[in-house]
């Protein structure tokens, strides 16, 4: 169905309301308006990386882990699986006559802000610092979540519009002040292409204002340049209870019927939080016209009958509840945690060759911690397995002892109320000396790394004040690396943290279900690493800005002038790939490029180009992502590889926003990696120079 037929019929519907049915029906628990044969819905629904919050699902790696496979089709291709589980929960749950909260075909993901500091809690929940691949991660997944069918599969949300990245202890009330540069450079370029090519069917304001106005009911982003300048025709959400916050913390309204009026005027048509409940009242005080209550019913039925909810003839009611949580899925999901796992060090140590142990040595918090496979918005999979599992399983068939020991709590100093300081920390050096090898599990959870009310930790509603691990765990890292026996570090979060300690270090995400068989295949080699990291992993927090700066000055790896500690694109391998006969091909608007397996392992590399205009320094930009591609390769073998390069990587933006070609004399890099420093000595080989005249 178009769009154009289903906001007819939508039309016809909504003339048939009462004006209080209608404005009944902006609330995101609509209620049910039985004369005409609807049914009661609920617009909050969440599918960050897997459906959440709603019982059994497959749970895929965190999207921040889902950004670092650096492969568009995999990201839309694993949206796919959480749709069509999406469809079978709904099509099951609704014919039990359930449709609460969580229950409806309206998710709101993804987030495609950008993960501009690593302090954010809720960077875990994006697809990390630079807008490019943001935006190709942002594009495939909508389109994965939307299908191609006759009718939507389900509805994605394009989150957290816009410049909205912390903190969030001041999320209510906070005005990040952006200059147009950044505004257009930055921050909105994955909103863009959320909505102008994967026809994103909503958005989400955020809970801040921007350059002094709200949001979610900001004129200049949701009326000009959302719905203006981009033609957006889908719905409007706000952030939960954000519309409340413009007359509590802002104090840019006075009153709760201001505040919905201010809002609605804007075009913010369905309210997560209570504020609508005024809206008749924003009515008769004068504020607003049926009109502006109309037009946002009628958009919110048009994504209804989209979604086929009141069709005889959608094939997605077909789909039944067997499909969920099943093994294909799960194949799945441990395919996207091997991609998404990052080796950020190896002094040779790995692969583990299991025939040449007799113990190994599984120690840490996070070793046997779900909550450090799930990352926030989940669901709970019937299928977890933890590190130690994944470790003890694969140890198992090798007959190889596993030698466990917690080591530390996550945070605290101790792991029990009764207990000493340190009370796991002799138990862990005995692992570690009593075995050939030692694998050590350490990060955070989602418990103290997340969104303002889901975490809490001592450093303010789940944000980071630096980027050490917790005392606890530095100490107990220090004590195993005491012990001299080889150290594989394993480190679970959702954010860069400044870990360069042990013989090898792999960056494991919120890993998903089957982290901890992923991490096995990777530990002992059964699968060759291939992740890239989509941050900058930074020495301190000390090298950036103040966290409050929504400037990009100084940071992300596009601004940064200092040395990285682990730079963006970033990635170990088992095997070694080379690159040759770079070429930009005018025809085609792509380079094409060689890339050969030269070592002895069959493995998966991906291929990055960055572009740096020559004839302009746009606010002393180091270099720009604008191409990548994923390409497996047999050991010893060769392909030529077709990178399209978009028509902005020759444009640049301008100190009022516009956008304007760069030139016509551009340097690309070409290689496995960007081209700065850190990369080229730790990988000791530098992408392909190619310059481009147009």
């Amino acid at each position: 169905m178009d769009r154009n037929e289903a906001r007819e019929k939508a039309r016809e519907l909504v003339a048939k309301m009462t004006l209080e049915e209608k404005a009944s029906q902006l609330r995101y628990d609509a209620p049910a308006i039985e004369r005409l044969g609807i049914p009661a819905y609920n617009w909050w629904n969440e599918a960050l990386h897997g459906v959440a919050r709603a019982g059994t699902a497959t749970v895929f790696p965190q999207a921040i882990g889902l950004a670092a496979i650096f492969d568009e089709d995999i990201i839309g291709d694993i949206a796919e699986i959480i749709s069509t589980e999406a469809r079978a929960k709904y099509n099951s749950q609704s014919a039990h006559g359930d449709r609460d909260i969580y229950k409806g075909l309206t998710f709101w993901s993804p987030n495609v802000n950008i993960f501009r500091d690593p302090r954010w809690g809720r960077g875990q929940e994006t697809y990390g610092e630079d807008p490019y691949l943001t935006s190709r991660m942002g594009v495939g997944f909508v389109k994965g979540l939307q299908g191609q069918g006759k009718y939507m599969k389900t509805a994605a949300c394009a989150k957290h519009f816009a410049v909205h990245s912390g903190p969030e202890i001041l999320r209510h009330e906070f005005d990040a002040v952006v200059s147009q540069y950044d505004l257009w450079d930055t921050y909105l370029p994955a909103f863009e292409a959320c909505v102008k090519e994967a026809g994103v069917e909503a958005v989400m304001g955020a809970y801040n204002r921007t350059n002094g106005e709200p949001c979610c009911g900001h004129s200049v982003l949701m009326k000009d340049i959302l719905r203006g300048q981009w033609g957006f025709e889908g719905h409007f959400v706000s952030d939960c209870w954000a519309i409340s916050d413009f007359h509590q913390y802002h104090k840019i309204t006075d009153t709760a019927p201001e505040s919905a009026a201010l809002a609605i005027k804007n075009g913010c048509d369905i309210n997560c939080g209570n504020t609508y409940i005024h809206l008749l009242e924003a009515l008769e005080e004068g504020l607003i016209s049926e009109d502006s209550i109309t037009e946002a019913c009628v958009r919110a039925f048009t994504c209804r009958y989209l979604l086929g909810m009141f069709a005889d003839d959608n094939e997605y009611d077909k789909i039944p509840y067997a499909v969920n949580d099943c093994d294909r899925h799960d194949r799945a999901a441990l395919k996207a945690a091997e991609r998404s796992m990052v080796l950020l060090k190896n002094d040779g140590v790995l692969p583990l060759n299991l025939s040449a142990l007799r113990s190994v040595a599984v120690i840490g918090p996070n070793a046997d911690s779900i909550p450090a496979l799930e990352g926030n918005y989940n669901g709970r999979s019937s299928r977890y397995v933890t590190y130690l599992e994944g470790i003890r399983a694969a140890c198992r068939e090798a007959n190889v002892r596993v030698n466990y020991s917690e080591g530390s709590h996550l945070y605290k100093k101790s792991t029990s109320g009764l207990a000493r300081e340190e009370d796991r920390l002799a138990e862990a050096v005995q692992a570690a000396e009593m075995s050939d090898a030692v694998i050590l599990v350490l990060g955070l959870d989602p418990s103290i790394e997340g969104e303002q009310g889901d975490a809490s930790n001592e450093y303010s509603s789940g944000d980071k004040k630096d980027l050490e691990l917790p005392e606890c765990q530095r100490k107990l890292l220090d004590a195993v690396l005491a012990a001299g026996k080889p150290v594989i570090t394993v480190i679970a979060s959702g954010s860069a943290l400044r870990v360069e300690e042990g013989n090898a270090i792999i960056q494991a995400w919120y890993a998903g279900q089957a982290g901890g068989t992923a991490a096995a295949n990777i530990i002992f080699g059964k699968t060759c690493p291939s992740g890239r990291l989509p941050v900058t992993f930074y020495k301190s927090a000390d090298d950036l800005p103040d966290f409050t700066d929504y400037s990009m000055r100084g940071r992300t790896y596009r601004y940064f002038k200092g040395e990285a500690l682990y730079p963006f694109g970033y990635g170990l391998s088992y095997t070694n790939f080379t690159y040759s006969d770079a070429v930009y091909d005018t025809d085609k608007s792509a380079i094409s490029v060689k890339i050969k397996n030269t070592g002895l392992r069959d493995a998966e590399e991906v291929a990055e180009v960055y572009v740096k205009p020559l004839e302009f320094s746009s606010h002393g930009i180091n270099c720009s992502l604008c191409a990548f591609g994923r390409v497996a390769l047999a050991s010893g073998e060769e392909k030529r590889v077709l990178l399209p390069i978009p028509p902005r990587a020759f444009e640049c933006v301008t100190d009022d926003g516009r956008r304007i070609k760069a030139g016509r004399h551009f340097r690309f890099f070409v290689g496995g990696s960007q081209p700065d420093n850190v990369s080229v000595n730790l990988l000791a080989k530098a992408p392909l120079e190619l310059d481009v005249v147009i």
